[in-house]
C-alpha cells in the first residue's frame, strides 16, 4: 500500500453553534493531559464523507466538548465547549482494504491524524481529528483520534452511536456533560476506598528514565497483533475455569493467558505487576452518558509459577470485590490535596512501570464498536492504531467482523520478534485445535498472528 496518502478533500467541521460551557476536568482528566488515544473502522464500501461530515456536525452539537479547546486556569484544566472545531481530511492511496487494515498499527501508517495532546493542553490543538481514507478497491477507513483528556473509550464510543445515530437519520443518543468531575465524585464515591492512590511521584532519576524510554520507544518497541478465536477462547475459558474452580470471563483467561505466554517466551519467572483499568461508572451508579475519565484500576501480582488459572481466578474476584478492594478514586482526590495541583503533572499513574514490566491490560470488547452503522454498513475491522509505542501496554477488542478476539500489544523489539516466529505463535494458540476454524481474518490479515 502507498505509505502517501493524497489529500482530496479537507475541512473543519463544527456544531454550528458554541455553548460556552466550560467543563472543570478532574484529577483522572488532567493526569491523561499528554495523550491522544486514536482507532480505526474499517468498512469495505465507499462512504460519502459529506454524510459524514454532516452527521459529524450533529453530534458534536450533542457532545461538544470534542469540538473545543483547553486550557488551564489558576493550574486547573478547563474544557471550554467554543465549537473551534475538529478537523476532517479525505485522503486516497493506492492499496487495498486488507493492505491498510494490515497496518492499522504500524507507525507512520497515515490512517490517522494523531491528535498533538501536549500542543492540545494549552489550547493550540484540536481535541478529535478524522480522516477518511479510501482504498483503490472501495473500501474506506475512518481514522480518528482524541485527546484522552476529554474521554476515555466509553466517552469516544458515546460520540461514535451519536455519530452513526445522526448519519443514519435514527433518534440521538443522550450524553451528558461533568461540570466538574471531581465534585461529582466526591458526592458519589464511599467515604472510604481502598485507600491506594492510583498515582505516585517518582523520583527525579526515575523521571528521567521514564522520559528516556518514552523517546526511546518508537525505535525500541513493536506492535503485535493476535486473533483469538471464539472455540479457542471457550476452551481456555473450560481449563482455566476448571482448574480455579470457578467461573471465569473471556477477559480474564484471556488477560492470563497473554501474560503468562509473554512472561514465558521472554524467560521472566519474576513477580511483577499487572494493571487493569476499569470504567467506574457502573460501579459507582452513574449515568452510562456521562462524558470524561471515570475510570480506577485493579492492581495485582503476577506471579508466573501459580499458573495462568490462578491469575484469571484473582482477577475474577478483584472485578468482584472491585468497590472495595480497588477503587481508588477518592484516594486519588485525597493524594492530589496532599502533593497540590502544581506537582500533578511530575506524577505518573502507578500502572506506567516499564523498568518493572509492569504489564496494563485494557478490555476494550462490548463496546459496541461493531454496532456502530454508517450509510447502512457496519465496520468489517476496529482496532487501535498506532498509539504511544510504550512497552508492556495492550489492547482487546473483538475480531475481525466482531468474531472472536483481536489483542494488540506492544513490546520490546527483541521479545516481538520471538513471539512472531513458530514458538511464539504456538505458545499463544496452544489451546486451539487443529479441528477448529481459522480467524476468518487470516485470509485477509496475514500479519495478525
Amino acid at each position: 500500500m502507498s505509505i502517501w496518502p493524497r489529500l482530496q478533500r479537507s475541512r473543519t467541521v463544527r456544531a454550528g453553534h458554541a455553548t460556552g460551557r466550560v467543563l472543570r476536568c478532574g484529577l483522572m482528566d488532567t493526569m491523561l493531559a499528554d495523550l491522544a488515544v486514536s482507532v480505526v473502522l474499517c468498512f469495505e464500501q465507499p462512504l460519502d464523507d459529506d454524510r459524514l461530515a454532516t452527521g459529524l456536525a450533529r453530534a458534536l452539537g450533542r457532545v461538544p466538548v470534542f469540538a473545543g479547546r483547553l486550557r488551564t486556569v489558576d493550574g486547573a484544566l478547563e474544557a471550554v465547549c467554543d465549537d473551534s472545531g475538529v478537523p476532517f481530511e479525505v485522503h486516497a492511496v493506492d492499496g487495498t482494504l486488507a493492505e491498510a487494515m494490515g497496518r492499522v498499527a504500524a507507525p507512520g501508517s497515515e490512517l490517522v491524524d494523531p491528535v498533538d495532546a501536549p500542543a492540545a493542553r494549552t489550547g493550540g490543538a484540536p481535541l478529535l481529528t478524522v480522516r477518511v481514507t479510501r482504498t483503490a478497491d472501495g473500501g474506506t477507513v475512518l481514522g480518528c483520534s482524541w485527546h484522552h483528556a476529554i474521554g476515555d473509550l466509553h466517552s469516544f464510543m458515546l460520540l461514535l452511536r451519536i455519530w452513526s445515530a445522526a448519519v443514519e437519520g435514527d433518534p440521538l443518543p443522550a450524553a451528558e456533560l461533568v461540570a466538574d468531575q471531581d465534585a461529582l465524585l466526591a458526592q458519589v464515591l464511599p467515604a472510604e476506598d481502598c485507600g491506594r492512590p492510583g498515582f505516585r511521584v517518582p523520583s527525579p532519576e526515575e523521571a528521567e528514565l521514564l522520559a528516556r524510554t518514552v523517546a526511546a520507544g518508537p525505535l525500541a518497541n513493536r506492535t503485535v497483533q493476535i486473533a483469538f478465536t471464539d472455540e479457542e477462547v471457550a476452551r481456555i475459558r473450560g481449563q482455566f475455569g476448571a482448574t480455579a474452580g470457578r467461573r471465569l470471563s473471556s477477559g480474564d483467561v484471556l488477560c492470563a493467558h497473554l501474560l503468562t505466554t509473554l512472561r514465558e517466551l521472554d524467560g521472566d519467572d519474576a513477580e511483577r505487576m499487572l494493571t487493569v483499568p476499569v470504567n467506574a461508572r457502573h460501579w459507582l451508579g452513574l449515568s452510562p452518558a456521562l462524558v470524561g475519565n471515570l475510570l480506577s484500576e485493579i492492581h495485582l501480582p503476577h506471579r508466573p509459577q501459580d499458573g495462568p488459572a490462578a491469575l484469571a481466578g484473582a482477577l475474577r474476584a478483584a472485578v468482584e470485590e472491585f468497590p472495595t478492594a480497588h477503587l481508588n478514586l477518592r484516594a486519588n482526590l485525597g493524594f492530589l490535596a496532599a502533593i497540590g495541583r502544581s506537582r500533578l503533572r511530575a506524577c505518573v499513574p502507578l500502572g506506567f512501570d516499564p523498568a518493572a514490566r509492569r504489564f496494563s491490560f485494557s478490555n476494550w470488547s462490548r463496546f459496541g464498536a461493531y454496532r456502530v452503522r454508517f450509510q447502512g454498513q457496519h465496520p468489517v475491522f476496529f482496532s487501535p492504531a498506532a498509539n504511544y509505542p510504550l512497552p508492556w501496554v495492550s489492547w482487546t477488542v473483538e475480531g475481525f467482523r466482531g468474531e472472536g478476539y483481536l489483542t494488540t500489544v506492544v513490546l520490546p523489539a527483541r521479545l516481538a520478534a520471538r513471539v512472531r516466529g513458530a514458538d511464539g505463535r504456538a505458545a499463544l494458540h496452544r489451546y486451539r485445535s487443529a479441528a477448529d476454524e481459522p480467524p476468518t481474518s487470516s485470509a485477509v490479515l496475514p500479519k495478525v498472528l
